[in-house]
């Protein structure tokens, strides 16, 4: 099985000409050098401003964007870096790199970047991923957010225990920080919480869904309660609300007050693909979503608990995770009335074989397999009926489909979606 798509190209080539056990054992030393030798190139920008790591398998990228707009609504410049994006200040621009964290020097780079900008704060998206390759490393932390953890790119980490392991080196790195103030804010209700919140920094704040109680969820919109205040936002799902407060219970670590927390909330809008609402007026809702979960994938479902669904799933890339086809066939198969099977990140691996391991897990419900994507969506806005919910899940804001031989296609689900919603109107 193979990885490369994960290696830069120096990488890469060297692959080519040395030997396999020999490239495995000094992989992580190349890393770890890269990772050194651009924090010296950008003169350790981490140790001038205050940088906020958030990890866990899910709601990282909406984490960070809502942790940025709520220290924005207090007044402080932010830099941001994400899956969906990197902003310095009020400049903006899509991650296009396929990579929640890029590596070698990019990061440096950014944060040199938002210390020149004036930035009081930079928060970052850190993955297993860019833990397991040193992309971390070197990058003074003054906090960390742990969202929660669930099975993934296990057969990239060799287990669900190094996956774990992975995670947990970010709060090492955390705990062995230069910086005065060292906070976590973890998920308590999360089964693998207690053991971020172990960890020997100088402040730990758990968070769980029983500090948001009362608190209603709707299609569309959400109310919880905190502090005793009664607080509302433009988002939905119980996910979400694990977000905000893992969000929020950092910034009043920094002593953001409720009101200022509440108001961000108000005019925060979401995420660029993530539980995206598509509206070129049409009479049912169109939802865009990354999930790449079996659990993401049924709690986005149960938002809409009620409405008859059709859902166009694609599933984990090729190469990886093949474990999850099924389960996330099933799991649309619960929820869903209709299901169309479709291509997402192929790379090197039949996209027939991948959509045909989805479709034997479907029993009950009524299925078709369109490979083509694009043709996929509008296949399924043509099925949709007035107050129908299409949920096109797998790809969120990925800027490209991954074909053999590090191929690209540039792609974006919610532009396709307007285009082919056009169409039909037209």
């Amino acid at each position: 099985m193979s990885y490369d798509f994960l290696m830069d190209p120096t990488l890469r080539f060297l692959k080519k000409f040395i030997p396999k056990k020999l490239f495995e054992g000094l992989q992580p030393s190349y890393h770890y050098l890269m990772a050194f030798l651009a924090a010296v190139l950008y003169r350790f920008p981490a140790d001038k401003i205050i940088v906020i790591a958030i990890t866990g398998t899910k709601g990282k990228s909406t984490s960070t964007e809502i942790l940025s707009a709520i220290f924005e609504a207090a007044g402080h410049k932010t830099a941001l870096s994400n899956t969906v994006r990197f902003k310095v200040g009020s400049e903006s621009r899509p991650n296009l790199y396929k990579m929640s964290m890029p590596g070698r020097l990019f990061t440096q780079k950014f944060l040199r970047q938002a210390v020149t900008a004036g930035c009081t704060y930079a928060i970052i998206e850190i993955t297993s991923e860019a833990a397991r390759f040193h992309r971390h490393k070197f990058i003074e932390l003054d906090g960390l957010i742990f969202t929660n953890l669930a099975p993934e790119h296990i057969e990239s980490h060799g287990s669900y225990e190094k996956y774990l392991a992975a995670k947990l080196s970010i709060a090492t790195s955390l705990a062995r920080s230069t910086k005065k103030r060292r906070i976590i804010v973890a998920n308590a209700d999360d089964v693998e919480g207690a053991k971020f919140l172990n960890m020997n920094v100088s402040e730990k704040y758990p968070y769980s869904l029983t500090h948001a109680a009362p608190y209603t969820l709707a299609h569309h919109e959400m109310s919880f309660t905190l502090d005793g205040q009664t607080l509302r936002a433009n988002v939905s799902g119980t996910f979400n609300l694990y977000n905000i407060l893992g969000a929020a219970t950092f910034a009043k670590t920094h002593g953001v007050s409720i009101e200022v927390i509440k108001t961000a909330l108000e005019q925060f809008k979401g995420v660029r693909g993530r539980v995206e609402r598509i509206d070129a007026g049409q009479n049912f809702t169109v939802i865009v979503d990354y999930a790449h979960t079996k659990e993401s994938l049924e709690s986005l479902y149960k938002i809409f608990d009620g409405a008859r669904k059709i859902a166009v799933l694609g599933n984990t890339g090729g190469g990886r995770d093949k474990w999850k086809r099924p389960a996330m066939a099933k799991v649309a198969e619960q929820y869903c009335d209709e299901i169309i099977l479709t291509n997402e990140d192929p790379y090197d691996e039949d996209p027939h074989a991948i959509v045909e391991e989805m479709r034997q897990a479907i029993q009950k419900k009524p299925v078709q397999i369109i490979l083509d994507r694009r043709e996929a969506i509008a296949a399924a806005l043509r099925k949709a009926r007035p107050g129908d919910v299409l949920l096109i899940t797998g790809k969120g804001t990925d800027p490209y489909i991954c074909g053999p031989n590090n191929s690209k296609l540039p792609w974006d689900d919610a532009t396709v979606v307007r285009e082919e919603l056009l169409k039909i109107k037209n």
